[in-house]
């Protein structure tokens, strides 16, 4: 049958009515100059600071200088396959990572790809690096406690969930190992934990992975990792990745412990890309913000009232010194901004005092609110006890035979004190082992034992305690307290496995 002139009239209108191309604009840029991993660019009129570019190879850009006449980007890929006239495209999203459950247990990079070659991460959510921190109207006072594990951090220096303590000291004094020693502590427990490598080699990356891995760790923990040979921008925004990360459970009312290992790296990566955009330099060429860099970064971690939520962030920022000058520009701005720090000192590293922390030094302002009872009592003067022990022990090496019996008797205590609290890497101690045999040190109960026999005391003791008096550990970690009656009953059983002790 054929089609009539008004039938084809109708579909030719009803096609052109229905026709219609969707219209997209796009702020689109020339590059003036690249070199360094900076881009120059002009136009871009509407580019948000912090918001992606589009290069072209598929290179990914970041942002930064939003000037009168140009911008000024970080690029994340080859900067080298960028060249002058190339046409550069805004992308519309300000930077941001993929976050959530999804990622506990696995390796990632700043921008949330994975490294650990498991296949693709599986989740829809994602949060913009940078975010103003919680009013203080919303947060609460810190008061549940973060067990690391090490007795001389538990005891003297303790940490509660949303405080932020700084781990300062020299290279290789053993800051890494405290946080990783903290981390693989959380083994079924709550607490989420994030490790922010920040421009360490690769090879050591590896290494905390495999030791996660080994001690069952990396079942509750994310590793953000930002290489020494990545870019500078990368190990700039690792950080603030992993923050991110470590919101996401706060504000689901979780538990989180991020470490950021560490931000003198950080400090030196955000040095080198603002000195590359030619930012005004400050003191040691530093650019004036840096301060405004870690303050933003350490305020984003804290405890939200119950109103909130009640999640909490952790944040363990480290700092590296050199020779011991905590007084430098960064270490200053970071001890600044945290709310205590534990200062290792590499003179009691060498002499194998492990872990290495300066007594006199190491505070932590908030963390006493969060120590458990049973901890506070067996160890509420332990801090001077061995202060005064220092002091003692300086006047002591010219000689003791002219001390009385009490000056004595003190340098003792401190020498047993001293050698009970050093620690293998890798062990951390539970709670209850941590109170009993503190509990034993401080009561006088090990005086009468040799110096040198006082570490295989304390793995027999341990030992004798768990087969033999399950019952008061197991009352000392539920009642986290030492009443009267605990206190009698542990005593007997010190006294009794001193009876039985080979040593």
């Amino acid at each position: 049958m054929a089609t009539s002139a008004q039938e084809i009239a109708s579909i030719i209108k009803q096609q052109i009515e229905q026709f219609g191309a969707t219209v997209s604009a796009v702020d689109v840029g020339t590059v003036v100059s690249v070199s360094d991993g900076i881009a120059r660019i002009h136009g871009l009129a509407g580019v948000k600071s912090m918001e992606l570019l589009e290069f072209p190879e598929n290179v990914i850009g970041l942002a930064l200088n939003l000037e009168e006449d140009n911008v000024g980007a970080a690029i994340f890929g080859d900067f080298q396959k960028i060249k002058e006239g190339d046409e550069v495209r805004c992308t519309g999203r300000i930077v941001e990572v993929p976050v959530g459950p999804e990622l506990i247990g696995r390796v990632v990079d700043s921008l949330g790809q994975p490294l650990d070659g498991k296949g693709p991460i599986n989740t829809q959510k994602t949060r913009p690096v940078e975010r103003v921190a919680p009013s203080v109207v919303y947060r609460s006072s810190v008061n549940t406690p973060v067990q690391t594990g090490i007795k001389t951090v538990d005891a003297m220096v303790p940490i509660g969930r949303g405080q932020r303590e700084l781990i300062i000291g020299d290279r290789a004094t053993g800051k890494s190992a405290i946080a990783i020693d903290a981390i693989i502590n959380q083994k079924g427990g709550d607490l989420i934990c994030i490790y922010v490598a920040i421009g360490q080699k690769a090879s050591k990356v590896a290494q905390v992975v495999g030791t996660l891995e080994k001690y069952g760790a990396m079942e509750h923990t994310i590793v953000v990792a930002a290489n020494s040979a990545d870019a500078a921008p990368l190990q700039y925004l690792s950080c603030f990745a992993g923050c991110a990360m470590g919101e996401e459970f706060m504000d689901n009312g979780k538990d989180a412990l991020i470490i950021y290992d560490d931000l003198t790296k950080h400090a030196w990566a955000y040095r080198q890309m603002s000195l590359l955009l030619q930012r005004p330099p400050g003191r040691e060429a530093y650019p004036g913000d840096v301060f405004y860099l870690h303050s933003r970064l350490l305020e984003r971690a804290t405890k939200y009232d119950e109103g909130s939520g009640g999640g909490s962030l952790t944040a363990l920022p480290i700092i590296e010194t050199q020779a011991n000058d905590i007084s430098a520009y960064i270490p200053t701005n970071v001890i600044s901004i945290t709310d205590g720090q534990i200062y290792l000192e590499s003179d009691l590293f060498n002499a194998g005092i492990r872990p290495a922390m300066n007594v006199g030094l190491s505070v932590s302002r908030v963390g006493g609110a969060a120590q458990s009872k049973a901890m506070k009592q067996v160890a509420g003067t332990m801090r001077l006890d061995l202060a005064q022990y220092r002091e003692l022990q300086a006047f002591a090496q010219f000689g003791t035979s002219d001390l009385d019996k009490a000056t004595r008797e003190q340098l003792e205590r401190g020498e047993r004190t001293v050698e009970i609290l050093k620690q293998g890497q890798y062990i951390p101690a539970s709670l209850e082992n941590q109170v009993a045999i503190l509990y034993a040190v401080t009561e006088g109960y090990l005086d009468d034992v040799e110096v040198a026999k006082l570490a295989e005391l304390e793995v027999e003791f341990i030992r004798y305690m768990e087969t033999s008096k399950s019952d008061i550990m197991k009352t000392i970690a539920s009642e986290k307290t030492l009443s009267d009656s605990t206190k009698e009953v542990l005593g007997k059983a010190i006294e009794d496995f001193k009876k039985t002790m080979t040593l």
